[in-house]
């Protein structure tokens, strides 16, 4: 144990001398990341684990109709982390400026949006997975399997609404443990579940929907108990600001603030959700295989991404309190630090992928014909995963402060301006072809992070999170 510590403080050393991020600011910045990574990569590997067992057991039509019907998940899913970030900035910012009372009414209400948003997503998804699937899909087979996952797992976004207020709830106060521990065991709950639907009693596409719903509803029970104020272990993990029926269900000024901090990042996700339905409409037209493939790139970066949920919700935790606490050089500090030390990480994070394309694809596709593409697919998203994790940590530093529309606009240009006419490109040169969706990976993650670099080296969002601190003055 010493000789990991004597390790770690070597490296906390090394990255202050090499101006990535002070020693200091380190510390506080890994022990709200670390766990947030593991909830990450515990989250994706849910999707990753589907995708693999669909894809071993029947083939690369059903890996494309998984990616079909996910596609529709995420849409909904993005919307959901679009108030559950106006619910981290709100949380983080009155817990750090003492006010608790103020922080459990943005949780209450952010519940009661959850649900209002969730339920008649449920509902048209379940109904409707046929019909949704096949505005997407042109293949018949991938369109079955997408549906069949669609209508099965639909429920099971209910309960993801709710999980993520309960995670960024209490990310926004400082503890991003509980959250890890509930998660996690989510995960692996997942996994031994569609592992034992799909290859245990053949269930298939189904039985891969049915491990995630229900998965997912264990984990809302879960969160439900430490979300009302109780310990789950040794005196540890009742949250701070729980949720009670005291006080008004409504309050005006704190809905106008949360619809203010939340639209924003609402209308970015839904936005970074909806982009995935033309893309693979035009990954339709090069055929299942094409789709296959760019589900299976994007599902590898997805699992990437989950080291900027922890350093975006770090980003956003630290920020925002000590912009409550109106310490805004000190906020600053973090926020260039955090992104620092996300860049680092990534370029080596990706460098591995990139020289482990071709085993990577192979869990996903058996077929050696299908391979080659789909290892391209990987190895363009490992490259673009770096530009999204530098972006997702300075988004994460300006949803702290409360700024959220520029990093939507940001988003928008990426997606619409940059990737979809790149991916369209390619079906009207065919020198280009298939190679078109591949510059679109690249383009929707470089836009929104030069953008919002831009904006957060301008100091702008200082003077947007003073309307929403307790104490507005620095």
């Amino acid at each position: 144990m010493s000789r990991i510590r004597r390790s770690g403080s070597a490296l906390a050393r090394t990255l202050e001398e090499a101006g990535i991020i002070e020693e200091s600011r380190l510390r506080p910045t890994v022990d709200l990341a670390w766990p947030r990574i593991v909830t990450g990569l515990a989250i994706m590997s849910k999707q990753t684990v589907d995708l693999a067992l669909v894809g071993l057991v029947i083939g690369p039509t059903a890996v494309a109709g998984l990616t079909l019907a996910r596609a529709f998940w995420m849409v909904a899913k993005f919307a959901a982390i679009g108030l559950a970030g106006g619910t981290v900035a709100l949380v983080s910012q009155n817990y750090g400026g003492g006010d608790t009372d103020r922080a459990a009414a943005v949780v209450r209400l952010s519940v009661i949006l959850s649900v209002a948003l969730g339920i008649p997503i449920v509902a048209l998804f379940g109904l409707g997975a046929e019909p949704l699937v096949g505005l997407v899909g042109d293949d018949p087979e991938s369109i079955g399997h997408g549906a069949v996952y669609l209508a099965v797992v639909a429920p099971g976004l209910f309960f993801e609404f709710l999980n993520l207020i309960a995670s960024r709830t209490y990310a926004g106060v400082g503890d991003t443990v509980t959250p890890m521990a509930v998660r996690a065991g989510g995960g692996i709950a997942n996994i031994a579940l569609s592992a034992a639907f799909v290859l245990g009693l053949g269930m298939g596409v189904a039985g891969a929907a049915l491990g995630t719903a229900l998965a997912t509803f264990l984990v809302t029970v879960v969160f439900a108990w430490g979300m009302t104020g109780r310990n789950y272990v040794r005196g540890r993990g009742a949250s701070p600001v729980p949720l009670t029926r005291s006080g008004p269900l409504f309050d005006a000024a704190l809905l106008r603030q949360i619809a203010r901090v939340s639209t924003p990042l609402i209308a970015r996700r839904a936005a970074q959700g909806l982009v995935v339905f033309p893309l693979l409409a035009i990954a339709a037209t090069f055929g299942p295989i094409a789709v296959a493939a760019i589900g299976v790139g994007r599902q590898v970066r997805a699992l990437l991404e989950s080291f900027s949920w922890g350093f975006s919700i770090a980003a956003s935790t630290l920020v925002g309190q000590k912009l409550g606490a109106g310490e805004e050089g000190e906020a600053a500090a973090y926020g260039w630090g955090i992104v620092r030390l996300s860049a680092v990480v990534y370029v080596f994070a990706a460098a591995v992928v990139v020289v482990f394309a071709d085993p990577i694809a192979a869990v996903f596709v058996n077929e050696p014909e299908h391979q080659a593409l789909s290892a391209r697919f990987v190895r363009v998203a490992a490259v673009s995963v770096v530009a999204l994790g530098v972006d997702g940590s300075i988004t994460g530093a300006l949803r702290g402060a409360g700024d959220t529309q520029v990093p939507f606009v940001a988003a928008l240009a990426g997606l619409y301006l940059a990737a979809l006419p790149l991916a369209w490109l390619g079906t009207v040169l065919p020198v280009l072809g298939v190679s078109g969706l591949l510059l679109a990976l690249l383009a929707e993650t470089a836009v929104p992070m030069a953008v919002n670099l831009w904006r957060f080296r301008s100091d702008r969002w200082k003077a947007v999170s003073r309307s929403y601190r307790p104490t507005p003055s620095d």
